[in-house]
């Protein structure tokens, strides 16, 4: 995939109406009170709306929140399939559940952080949106609702897309949490305008871009969480371009016990062995480095207050589970990044949860902040991770998107990155 997109610098919108793509797709109060817990998402879209706005665009704004469901018939089939008696399934609670995820309380937000009023449409591309669109003036900022709120959102629908090209002159991504998706907003109309990425999607495709085609090395990649099978693609396609792969979190015990040790009752993807043996094989043959648990902190059961001791890898007896890398493993890790060029990290080294396995998680974290590499953190879990333990500010860049980050870094095509104009 080229990752060498235009970007809004690369466009006059002067007087233009720009339709931008964000990611408003915040965590909410489970109270219904419309509550945003993180604006984080918020922030991140600012620079680019700020840039357009001073530039003179007139700003037609949309996101998607959470998983709206579009018709009453769609909903009923859900939660029949939920196992919901017919008779609790009323067309009052598919309201209720579409109205908790409207976007007044992101214009809110929004309005707040820009110093300006955030005018809020009532609908996507209907009678609400085209009006307020057409009336749209350089410098203001219109917000359009929940784009999956249009059923044909998520079927990448080409009249949807169409609809929403047509109320602007130049389309900006700037959502990459969502550009793995090929949906109408976020690659359909790129068919009907002139496409080019914000600041946050530029950010992105430099950095984690950059770490693929062209890394400062030595090249490390941590690989942390559950399953193997979830990173069989990031594994593969690391071991063309990285010096050294790290292996943590629940998914080396299914390499552990494809090389014959006992696991106990630790997470295990028994289907998984044989591509575990063929990885390990792979990496021989390439010249990587493959760095696997020498010993691991063992748990009576999956509670924070288990009882625990250290083992060495493949000597877990049965009653026990795997929860965290041991110390042997954290120092052989944290001696690997020491010395990095480049360091990409995705997944934690253990139920970081939990305080009391959360220690390999925070020593990779903390040997990160103390290196002189590009340290690229992946989304999701891992950057969850390094904020919750304070050491955010210290690492390179952290991805906004998990799914999106774990594609790229498989080598996967991104529908909202391929739509955009190359530089």
């Amino acid at each position: 995939m080229n990752y060498n997109k235009k970007t809004v610098k690369d466009v006059d919108v002067k007087g233009k109406k720009v339709l931008l793509r964000c990611d408003f797709n915040v965590p909410m109060a489970k109270d219904g009170s419309g509550v945003i817990t993180d604006d984080k998402r918020i922030r991140a879209a600012l620079p680019t709306i700020q840039y357009l706005l001073d530039q003179g665009a007139a700003v037609i704004a949309c996101s998607h929140m959470g998983k709206p469901v579009a018709t009453f018939e769609s909903y009923k089939k859900k939660q029949l399939e939920k196992g919901k008696d017919e008779a609790s399934i009323t067309e009052e609670k598919w309201k209720k559940s579409l109205a908790e995820l409207r976007m007044e309380p992101v214009a809110a937000r929004l309005s707040e952080l820009l110093g300006k009023p955030v005018i809020l449409a009532d609908d996507v591309v209907g009678p609400d949106a085209q009006a307020k669109a057409a009336a749209l003036e350089p410098g203001q900022i219109l917000l359009l609702q929940n784009t999956r709120f249009e059923k044909g959102e998520t079927k990448n629908d080409p009249a949807l897309a169409k609809a929403m090209a047509s109320m602007a002159e130049v389309y900006v991504s700037d959502a990459f949490g969502a550009v793995h998706r090929a949906h109408a907003s976020t690659a359909g109309v790129a068919d009907h305008l002139p496409a080019v990425s914000g600041f946050l999607i530029q950010k992105e495709l430099d950095f984690i871009g950059g770490a693929l085609a062209d890394p400062k090395r030595p090249l490390v990649a941590i690989l942390g969480g559950s399953k193997v099978s979830s990173k069989i693609g990031v594994i593969n396609n690391l071991l063309e371009i990285a010096d050294t792969i790290i292996i943590g979190g629940g998914m080396a015990y299914t390499f552990s016990a494809a090389q014959g040790g006992k696991v106990g009752d630790s997470l295990l993807e028994a289907d998984w062995k044989d591509y575990s043996l063929e990885m390990i094989q792979k990496a021989k043959d390439k010249g990587v480095e493959l760095l696997l648990p020498v010993d691991t902190v063992i748990a009576d059961k999956f509670a924070p207050d288990a009882d625990s001791k250290v083992v060495a890898a493949g000597e877990i007896p049965d009653g026990w589970q795997g929860l965290d890398i041991g110390p042997e493993t954290v120092k052989l890790y944290c001696e690997a990044v020491a010395d990095a060029g480049t360091v990409i990290w995705n997944g934690p080294m253990g139920v970081f949860e939990f305080e009391k396995f959360a220690a390999g998680t925070k020593a990779v974290a903390e040997a990160l902040s103390k290196t002189s590499a590009i340290t690229i953190i992946g989304g999701g879990d891992s950057a969850a991770a390094v904020q919750q333990l304070g050491y955010a500010d210290k690492m390179t860049h952290i991805s906004t998107g998990g799914g999106a980050s774990l594609e790229f870094m498989e080598g996967k095509e991104l529908p909202g990155v391929a739509c955009l104009l190359d530089a």
